[in-house]
């Protein structure tokens, strides 16, 4: 009996070491998705100060901390001129459209909180951390960093018939990486990588398998709308033996109505295909309607929506069929301005 004691207690010993682990790995690859541009600091500025230099500049409290001591539109910026309120700080109309756009030269951290009902009568929730990093790597190309990491709250899963357990803790991190063109007028384009990591800290919260795939963004901007698709495709190149393999894709449709004083109408969800699946099984498609608007905390923009998704189509076992998503977005101060490589 000691014996069995002793094993039972190492096991789960080890199966905490596991998960250490695995949040240690989660959150050092996150830092190495921001370090990575770090070292550029140093690098030398554009003459064009970027359109997101006035959002830095309503970070200071005074001259002496300015980040910028004059603020002016960026020749990057796809829209040309930035639509500025009297004291010289974006218009809130102006940070909802850059906000939206996928490749857009502002920096933030947006922060989505999802309430899923699945069609078990369970709920799943969760909250991705989501940091939107561009950097200026040439006064005609942008690189756009945009990792995920997702905290689980509730994850459900069946342990006889009728009896559910739940689960939380850390998911797989996402990373992705945006090649953009800076003159495309209103056209907004981007392509590059993107990547799953197994950083999740429960059987239950990721699918242990090392993910990799090509994304892309096409889109068209304009002061009144903005209409595109957001596709991201994986497929598993390693991980966790037993698990089974992977292959994926996230399909984002943007579509978007601005209006005056900072609000936006549009739709909301992520078309979800698991290729692996059966057929009846592969899709997830919501139908969804979002309100935004963006708003001063003091002198911290914000941008905050809520959005009620329902999915007419999903996987006949703990499908996804409702959603209330809130997200909370603050703008945050450009840590790298400037071009790196003149």
């Amino acid at each position: 009996m000691i014996a069995a004691a002793l094993i039972d207690y190492r096991q789960k010993d080890y199966g905490d070491n596991v998960k250490r682990a695995h949040i240690a790995l989660g959150t050092i690859i996150l830092a190495l998705g921001i370090l990575s541009v770090v070292p550029a600091i140093h690098a030398s500025e554009a003459a064009e100060v970027d359109a997101s230099e006035a959002v830095n500049q309503a970070f200071a409290l005074d001259a002496s901390v300015s980040l910028r001591s004059h603020w002016q539109s960026s020749e990057n910026f796809s829209l040309g001129a930035v639509a500025q309120s009297p004291t010289g700080e974006p218009s809130a109309s102006e940070l909802n459209r850059q906000l939206t756009n996928p490749v857009s030269s502002i920096w933030s951290i947006s922060n989505q909180f999802n309430n899923f009902e699945l069609n078990n009568g369970q709920w799943n929730n969760n909250w991705n951390f989501q940091p939107v990093m561009p950097v200026s790597l040439t006064k005609d190309w942008n690189l756009i960093t945009r990792p995920v990491m997702p905290f689980y709250n509730i994850v459900p899963h069946e342990t006889s018939p009728g009896e559910f357990a739940r689960d939380a803790g850390l998911g797989d991190l996402a990373l992705l990486e945006l090649l953009s063109p800076a003159h495309s007028g209103n056209w907004v384009l981007g392509a590059g990588p993107t990547a799953i990591f197994p950083t999740a800290t429960s059987h239950f919260t990721g699918q242990g398998k090392w993910q990799l795939g090509p994304s892309l963004v096409v889109g068209y901007l304009t002061k009144e709308f903005f209409i595109g698709v957001f596709p991201q495709q994986w497929w598993s190149i390693g991980g966790e033996h037993g698990r089974p393999d992977t292959n994926q894709m996230n399909l984002q449709p943007i579509a978007s109505l601005f209006f005056g004083e900072g609000w936006s109408i549009g739709y909301s969800g992520n078309i979800l295909a698991d290729w692996t699946a059966p057929s009846e099984d592969v899709w997830t498609v919501p139908v969804g309607l979002g309100l935004a608007k963006v708003v001063k905390l003091g002198r911290l923009p914000v941008k905050v929506q809520l959005a009620v998704q329902y999915m007419p189509v999903h996987p006949r076992i703990s499908g996804q069929e409702w959603n209330v998503q809130v997200s909370i977005t603050p703008v945050i101060p450009k840590l790298i301005k400037g071009v790196l490589f003149q």
